[in-house]
């Protein structure tokens, strides 16, 4: 079994978005999270959806979901006060939809609508075969680690350098008992999950994903994000006319 696990937790602080999270602005009609689901709900491969969301906006994203008919959400469960937080209740929620099974769980952000199902796949048969798929990107410009705000402590080879993104996937079972160490340690907020894999010791495997694969954060990425839909739009304009 493959389930998709969204967290739409977040409020948009740096979208300066008012009172609406960033994942419900609308983007030609439609809001944000609404193109992410639609990916994994019309994925042949992902059996089921579960997210994490703002406890407030839960019956708000339930009527989205009925309105623009996302059949393979299974639960919605209320998010956590951090993400690391959120994305554990999705996976006890994961938990109660698999049963005993062992699923695949592909992790994944709310505002990160822009993946395909190349990408989805890819994540799905990495876990198969090596038991975790973290999705990842080339860096296009110099990476610097810094020791101090001016010091510079060395700069890392660019080909031996990733941007990790999302999905982010493992085994169920496996993800759940490394959440579980990282809250017996006190550990509630861990930027995301690939950091407390390798933390627990557990190898990590990189699937290349499309460069237009964003998280859409700032006024900046939702921009970005209306460009690329009307730039697929426009090709599909283009090549029709071409037929």
């Amino acid at each position: 079994m493959n389930i998709a696990v969204i967290f739409a937790g977040g409020i948009g602080a740096r979208m300066y978005s008012g009172e609406i999270p960033k994942q419900f602005l609308r983007m030609h009609q439609k809001p944000i999270i609404i193109y992410t689901l639609e990916v994994f709900d019309a994925h042949p491969e992902i059996d089921a959806i579960v997210i994490a969301c703002k406890e407030e906006w839960i019956e708000y994203l339930k009527n989205l979901i009925y309105k623009f008919r996302i059949d393979k959400v299974k639960k919605i469960v209320p998010g956590g006060a951090t993400g690391q937080m959120s994305i554990y209740r999705g996976l006890i929620a994961a938990r109660e939809v698999s049963g005993q099974e062992n699923a695949i769980v592909l992790i994944h952000d709310g505002v990160r609508p822009l993946i395909d199902n190349r990408l989805i796949s890819d994540n799905i048969a990495s876990v198969k075969r090596n038991g975790t798929a973290i999705t990842t990107a080339a860096v296009t410009e110099t990476i610097l680690v810094i020791e101090d705000d001016r010091t510079i402590d060395y700069v890392p080879d660019r080909a031996c350098s990733r941007v990790a993104k999302a999905p982010q996937s493992f085994w169920l079972d496996e993800i759940l008992e490394v959440h579980q160490k990282a809250q017996e340690e006190g550990i509630f907020d861990c930027i995301d999950c690939c950091t407390m894999m390798k933390h627990y010791g557990h190898s990590l495997f990189l699937v290349d994903g499309p460069s237009e694969n964003i998280k859409i954060t700032t006024p900046d990425d939702f921009f970005t994000m209306r460009a690329l839909l009307d730039a697929r739009e426009n090709v599909q304009i283009y090549m029709g006319d071409m037929r």
